[in-house]
C-alpha cells in the first residue's frame, strides 16, 4: 500500500473511486436508478476546480501502482465552524473494505489535518452504519446536527461527525 497526495492528472481516478464505492456502499440507501445511471466522470468538474483552486487536499491510495482509495479534506465548508477542518469526501474501491486502506487514508488526513485545525468533522448518511461503525472505531462522535437533502425525490439525511485532536470526547 502507497499513498500519496493527488494532483491533477489523477482526477479521473478520483472520480472513479466515488463513482465505483457509490454504487456498493450505497445500495438500498440511495436510488437504485441513481446508482445505475451514475456516470464515472461525475466529479470530474469538481475535482478540477478544487484542485485547481486549492480548496482541498486529496490522498489517494495505492495497491501496486492502482488507485484504491481516496480522501479529500480542507478548512470547513461550514459558516457556523470556521476555525474546523472538514474530510470532504472518503471512498474506497468495495474490494479493499477491511484491509486496513480506510484507516491509513484517514490517519494520513487527520495527520495533516492537525497541522492546520484542533477539530474536525464530517457528514455521514444517517442510515450508513458502516460508515458510522468506522467511524466511531477511530474516534469520531456523533454530535446530532443534521443536514438534510433529496436525490431522486428520496429524502435523505446525513449526520454530523466530529473529531478533536485535543479531546477526543468532543461535542459541538
Amino acid at each position: 500500500m502507497e499513498i500519496r497526495k493527488a494532483t491533477k492528472k489523477d482526477i479521473r481516478d478520483i472520480s472513479w473511486i466515488h463513482a465505483a464505492s457509490w454504487k456498493t456502499a450505497y445500495i438500498g440507501l440511495l436510488p437504485q436508478q441513481f446508482l445505475d445511471e451514475l456516470r464515472e466522470d461525475r466529479w470530474v468538474e469538481t475535482f478540477t476546480r478544487s484542485l485547481s483552486w486549492k480548496l482541498l487536499t486529496v490522498q489517494l491510495a495505492y495497491d501496486r501502482d492502482q488507485p484504491v482509495g481516496c480522501v479529500s479534506y480542507g478548512k470547513s465548508r461550514d459558516e457556523s465552524l470556521p476555525d474546523w477542518g472538514e474530510i470532504v469526501s472518503f471512498y474506497l474501491l468495495p474490494q479493499y473494505w477491511g484491509r486496513g486502506f480506510a484507516k491509513a487514508l484517514l490517519d494520513t488526513a487527520l495527520n495533516d489535518l492537525r497541522r492546520s485545525y484542533r477539530n474536525v468533522f464530517l457528514w455521514v448518511l444517517k442510515d450508513n452504519v458502516r460508515a458510522r461503525k468506522f467511524y466511531e472505531k477511530n474516534h469520531f462522535q456523533c454530535n446530532d446536527d443534521e443536514g438534510k437533502f433529496e436525490i431522486m425525490g428520496k429524502d435523505l439525511v446525513d449526520v454530523r461527525y466530529v473529531y478533536s485532536f485535543r479531546n477526543l470526547s468532543l461535542k459541538v
